[in-house]
């Protein structure tokens, strides 16, 4: 059984127990539960269930289990012969999430 949600703008294919990376959402802290009603596909024994453009009645429910900050990414600009240089990092928030359980009430 696997589902397909959406999140923060980007689609993730999930199933029970695997751990998803995805961007951070305001609001929770590691160890509290989450609830992502956005789910778009499920396919269980009965075969697949598609959204227009999500289920009605389907949820997953996970646990977050860590946040942080992914990797510095370094963006420089640059013009020749003009004098123009400006270098920026960033580092996006992330959070890791433990899928407990897909529910899809029909």
């Amino acid at each position: 059984m696997y589902a397909i949600i959406e999140t923060c703008g980007k689609q993730y294919r999930v199933e029970p127990g695997a751990v998803v990376v995805h961007e951070k959402i305001d609001g929770y802290r590691v160890g509290e539960a989450i609830k992502f009603d956005k789910v778009l596909l499920v396919v269980d024994e009965n075969g697949p269930q598609i959204g227009t453009p999500y289920l009605k009645g389907a949820t997953i429910t996970g646990v977050i289990s860590e946040a942080g900050l992914d990797e510095k990414v370094i963006i420089y600009k640059y013009k020749p012969k003009k004098g123009y240089r400006r270098k920026r990092g960033h580092r996006q928030p992330y959070m890791s999430t433990l899928i407990k359980t897909i529910e899809v009430v029909a």
